[in-house]
């Protein structure tokens, strides 16, 4: 998955280098090949607690590599399946907007708020019952990449401790991120059933036998 996740950003021409954030006792990075990307690809082994502390780890260690100005793209290692396009697009739409941008996609399923039915427990699992039903009209559902400032972020995010998202960081000072409408193809693999999905797009992508 990182692999894939790592070549879906270097697919962007502008992208002049990733930067890819282990935790400091990662031994399984340098078991990859990675020199067909030569000084693209740089391992930063300052990972943290939460993906907040992650990103601001990261963006502290490469201080003296950036400009206050430059443009900088968080991705979860997660989204194997990040398209050329959508990555195009980001880029395209929010490189002239200095409240940055996110990938998202609008909600479009029912959402329901849901209540523990007491000490209710079924085959080991707490029993949830519906309590009601949330509007699902302006919301969506935010993806990685996501781009902003780079001395924009590291200040939102010193500023920010318990933000889920680096969106949320810069919401928390003010600002109104762009959203740039992806796709769900950009799923994000937390359980077993989303790996055989991730597989089965990226094997949808590869070049047929003969074509």
């Amino acid at each position: 998955m990182l692999q894939h996740a790592v070549e879906a950003m270097l697919s962007a021409a502008e992208i002049e280098r990733v930067f890819v954030v282990l935790a400091p006792a990662d031994e399984l990075f340098r078991r990859q090949d990675w020199s067909a990307w030569r000084d693209r690809v740089q391992p930063l082994y300052c990972g943290g607690a939460t993906r907040r502390d992650t990103v601001l780890n990261a963006l502290v260690a490469t201080a003296t590599e950036m400009q206050p100005d430059d443009w900088i793209l968080v991705h979860d290692a997660a989204r194997p399946c990040l398209a050329s396009a959508d990555l195009r697009r980001l880029i395209e739409t929010v490189k002239h907007d200095d409240a940055g941008g996110l990938l998202a996609v609008p909600v479009a399923d029912t959402l329901k708020r849901s209540v523990k039915d007491g000490d209710a427990v079924q085959d080991g699992e707490q029993v949830y019952r519906a309590w009601s039903t949330e509007s699902r009209e302006g919301l969506w559902q935010a993806q990685t990449p996501q781009m902003f400032r780079y001395a924009v972020l590291l200040r939102a995010l010193r500023d920010a401790a318990h933000v889920t998202d680096e969106a949320s960081a810069l919401e928390a000072i003010g600002l109104k991120p762009r959203l740039v409408e992806g796709s769900p193809r950009n799923l994000k693999v937390t359980y077993a059933s989303d790996l055989e999905l991730a597989a089965l797009i990226l094997g949808a992508r590869r070049p047929q036998p003969g074509r």
